[in-house]
Parts: C-alpha cells; structure tokens; sequence
C-alpha cells in the first residue's frame, strides 16, 4: 500500500530508536510507509536487563513476523506470578499463567531480556533507514511538511515526525509543553545473577514479587532461563542519576533489604554488580500531538514498571499509529489527532495505576498492610487485568472514533 502526499510516498521520521521508535517503523513498514529512524547514539547497545511482555503486546510482537526469534530467548510465565512477604518468603498470593493465560488472551506472558527485544523489534523494522548519531535540536513545520535539524548540522525532511526519543524528550518541546520530569524519590537497583549462581525457587518460570516496608523486589528468569533478572525499589536518597548505564553498589543494594527473607539475601549474593537509577515521574501530559508531530512512548506517558507496561504501551502506541496513519488518507495532523485520541486515555489510565502501586506495595506493617495482603489471597488477577491483556491495539486503530467520518 501506498500513501500519497503532493504526488509523492508519504515520509515518517521517527526519532528515537528504542522500543517505542523500532516498534513504529516496524508497523509503519508493515503497511509500505516510508521510514527513516533518528538515534542520537553512535552504536546500539545492549543495554538495560529485563522486562515482561504481556499478552496485548505478544500478541502485536506476533503479527510483526519475527516472533519465533524473540520466543527463542524470551521465558514465558508457565507457573505464573506470586506476591511474597518480605520478613519469612511467606507466599501472599500465586496466580498460574500458562495455559490460562492463552486460553484467556490467546496469549501467553512473556519475561524478556531488553535486548532480545529490541533486536526482534530491529528485525521487524528491517525496511526502515536507521541513521545513528543524530541528535535532534529543532524542529519547524509549514505548509510543505516538517523540516529536522540535528547537532552535527545536518537535516532532514518529513510529512509526519514522531517523538519515541523518551522522558527527556526533545520532540515534546515542540508538541506541548513538557518541563523536566521530576525526581520521583526512589530509585531502582537492576542486576542479572547468573542462574547457577541463584536459588532453585528464583531459577522457576514465575514472576516473584516482595512485598515489605518502604521498598519492594521483583525477580524472574530471562534468557532462556539462563540468567535471572532482579529488580529491587527503594528510596532513593541523595541518588539522581538516571541513566541505564549508571553503576550502583552491590553492597548499597543489600543493605536496603538487609533483615529479608534468607531466600532473597541468598539471591541478591549471586551477584557482583548492579545499577543503578533514579526513577523519573511526570504528570500526564495535556496533549500528545501538534501538527504533523506526535509523541509515543515514554515521551508521551512515562510510567514507573510496577505493572509492567512500559514496553508494552509503547508498542500498542505503534501500532495505533500506523493504523491511524493508513487510514489518513495522506492527511498527518488528522490522523495524528485520531492516534491521540484513541491512545491517550488508555496510556494515561495506565501511568496513573503505575504511580499508585508505590503507596500499595511499600505499606509498613500494621493493619494496612495486613488488609492488603488479605484482599491479595483473596484477588483474581487475570480478570482484574482483563482491560489491559484482552485489548488489541490494532483493532482499536481501525474502529470509528467520535470525531472521524462515517461510512461513505
């Protein structure tokens, strides 16, 4: 298919090229599009550790074409999810997964390195023109399209731009107005403990998560169960630094959860490094699109993991979008308005449950903590979650909205 614009293809540049900028080019390309990926960084990298793929983003990954690559590294939940108490391991809650989930969603839930994802998701955009160092300085529409400008001095043109370049977004200095996030007072340890190095109990395909006073931990195997991914929350103190390179201390980690279950301390000595970052909030953005401009990703709702659907918003986002530019019909502010629409009440529902997990999972001891772990044994997560698992992206990108025209 192709899509017209003054006698020419219509040309996407999206700038950034992590999860939520080769998601785009991947379904934009799907659907012929002319794509160019911006990257300010020199290399790709592999950098990050692990996250959780849940079923409405699996089942986006599928129709991409490349998912047998990121099934052969990727863990799927088979035993499901788990919710711990911090002071004995005593299991509060467990939820199968597996075939439940499948027969729910048609799905499963997946851990993944970030790595692994973004190479299926490079994969996937193969059409696509990636172009490395380029950092975006300015942008300037007019009439003839969108005109880019990036530090080294060199330019580019486009009829539609899209910011996926994260939470210090520059593309959303054009678009609204953003201000710097803020500090959110705590921060996340990250560390990848070889699976001979870990407990038998942390090496099972589930997601575990601690539950204690001030701070909580998540582990699960990623890898193809080679390497188990831990991510631990606590407060951040004098800790600003946001970065996925950033290194933390080993010793500063285990320290924040000295007094633990034995399990977890026999855990966190696997491992010999960990970084380290602070975590970064931001109010929900007013609006997420100007023009023949919008915003995906974490540049438009950044959300703290606690439901792990950072990377799976960013890739329904994409997926949105390049429903909504394929039935533009050449027209990139009105059908980046229709992507707005359709996305932004979900993304935002999404990031304000995200930030109101930190109060529920950092409860001191006492009758409030005890009220929740009695509604915990008592919860049914899959259908609690049914909005989030059971929703398709794509075909909310083809439905009639309330602004766009009826049959004709």
């Amino acid at each position: 298919m192709r899509l017209i614009l003054g006698g020419r293809d219509v040309r996407v540049a999206v700038v950034g090229g992590g999860i939520g900028g080769l998601a785009a080019a991947a379904f934009l390309g799907r659907a012929g599009i002319e794509v160019t990926v911006f990257e300010q960084a020199r290399a790709l990298t592999e950098v990050g550790a692990g996250l959780v793929v849940t079923p409405n983003a699996a089942r986006l990954l599928r129709r991409l074409g490349q998912f047998d690559r990121f099934r052969r590294r990727a863990v799927p939940l088979d035993v499901g999810w788990e919710f711990r108490r911090w002071a004995n391991g005593r299991v509060l809650f467990s939820q199968p997964l597996g075939e439940a989930c499948e027969r729910r969603y048609g799905e499963h839930c997946y851990v993944a390195h970030r790595a692994d994802l973004l190479e299926t998701l490079r994969a996937a955009a193969a059409a696509a023109s990636l172009r490395l160092g380029h950092r975006l300085v300015s942008l300037r529409q007019s009439a003839a399209g969108v005109d880019l400008t990036f530090a080294d001095g060199t330019r580019a043109a486009a009829d539609i731009v899209i910011g996926a370049d994260g939470v210090h977004t520059t593309v959303g200095g054009f678009v609204t107005r953003t201000g710097p996030p803020r500090f959110s007072g705590i921060c996340a340890y990250r560390c990848l403990v070889p699976a001979d190095r870990a407990p038998a109990f942390a090496r099972r395909p589930i997601q575990s998560l601690w539950l204690g006073p001030g701070r909580h931990l998540v582990h699960y195997p990623i890898c193809g169960g080679e390497i188990v991914n831990v991510v631990a929350i606590a407060p951040a103190g004098d800790w600003t630094t946001e970065s996925w390179s950033a290194e933390g201390s080993v010793e500063d980690l285990r320290a924040e959860f000295a007094g633990w279950s034995a399990e977890l301390t026999a855990l966190l000595a696997g491992t010999d490094r960990t970084g380290r970052w602070a975590l970064l909030d931001r109010d929900p953005l007013p609006r997420w699109s100007a023009g023949a401009v919008a915003l995906l990703g974490d540049a438009a709702h950044p959300m703290f993991p606690f439901l792990g659907q950072g990377a799976a918003q960013a890739i329904e986002d994409a997926a949105v979008l390049a429903a909504c530019v394929v039935a533009g019909s050449g027209e990139p502010a009105a059908a980046l308005r229709r992507y707005e629409r359709i996305r932004r009440p979900r993304a935002t529902r999404i990031q304000e449950l995200s930030r109101g997990r930190q109060e529920t999972n950092h409860l001191p001891d006492g009758p409030a903590q005890q009220a929740r772990d009695a509604a915990l044994a008592g919860q049914d997560p899959l259908s609690h979650n049914d909005w989030i698992y059971g929703y398709d992206a794509e075909l909310a990108g083809r439905q009639p909205q309330p602004e766009d025209p009826g049959p004709s």
